[in-house]
């Protein structure tokens, strides 16, 4: 009788730390992947303001001496991620492919414009920049016209300031959240053994005696569950890098590491404290106050 009353409380154990362990993973890898999107928030921003393309036209009495040095100029320029040459003819033939109809049969003549795609690095790209470069390259006599989506940049801008807020917001909320339900675990833990913490107390035991194998066991606890988080933010991970590699999410190595050590750390610490706390609380109550 007593053997199996043994073994249906070591079950009863081992599913309360099962149970403490996956709450622990959960939170955690919710909290990292958060993380990823914190540290990463930045570069995907970068990433779509870097397709705003600033289309420069060109005369078609440009000498192909003043193009060609435009061309190095731009390729060069502080503020170019790239420039490409875009010819009337091959103008002609994208909007044929995209129209499925060839204009020219109707028109009689190539009306477009040889032109240069310039694609701009994402700290230049505001409305207030590309019109200071707008203003610089205007100045040359060659160029007819320079066109950009100014409505779309000031767009851009205003969305990404509200969504950097927000996830600043959000990421402080879940911490919170986090430290709350990890604490609630490891208190339930605790409270299922609070007659144990009292026994002892009783016998003689001095606090520091009593709490100890309960930290070490919740600092285990918080170890395993920050490994199975890790775990689940590394395939994430490789998981967004393989389907967007433009995004190079995997090359910011430092910052990565440091948000894997983090979550490991913060497990650790979130455990050992919630049962400090809560084995304190059982410590200092009354063999009365027990029962409710």
């Amino acid at each position: 009788m007593a053997s199996s009353f043994d073994k249906y409380q070591k079950r009863k154990l081992i599913s309360s730390y099962i149970s403490v362990v996956i709450s622990i993973a959960l939170v955690l890898f919710l909290l990292g992947c958060l993380g990823l999107l914190v540290i990463n928030s930045k570069k995907v921003a970068d990433h779509f303001k870097e397709q705003v393309v600033m289309t420069i036209y060109l005369n078609d009495t440009a000498k192909e001496v003043e193009v060609n040095q435009l061309k190095k100029s731009l390729a060069m320029a502080d503020y170019s991620k790239e420039a490409i040459y875009v010819s009337k003819e091959e103008a002609a033939e994208l909007m044929k492919a995209e129209t499925g109809e060839d204009f020219m049969d109707f028109v009689g003549y190539n009306p477009l414009q040889n032109s240069i795609d310039v694609y701009l690095k994402a700290d230049y790209v505001t409305t207030q920049k590309l019109s200071e470069i707008s203003e610089q390259l205007a100045t040359k006599s060659f160029i007819d016209e320079i066109r950009y989506d100014n409505d779309l940049v000031e767009l851009m801008n205003d969305n990404v300031k509200k969504i950097s807020f927000w996830v600043l917001m959000i990421s402080g909320l879940f911490t919170l959240i986090a430290v709350l339900l990890i604490n609630s675990s490891i208190r339930l833990a605790v409270y299922s053994k609070r007659f144990i913490i009292k026994t002892m107390q009783m016998v003689g035991a001095t606090k520091s005696f009593i709490r100890r194998p309960f930290v070490w066991k919740s600092v285990q606890l918080g170890i395993i569950g920050a490994v199975v988080a890790l775990i689940g933010m590394a395939f994430v991970l490789y998981y967004l890098d393989r389907t967007f590699p433009e995004l190079e999410l995997l090359r910011n190595t430092v910052m990565i590491v440091g948000l894997f050590a983090g979550v490991f750390v913060l497990g650790i610490i979130i455990t050992w404290i919630s049962t400090f706390i809560a084995t304190q609380r059982f410590l200092n109550l009354k063999t009365d106050q027990l029962y409710y």
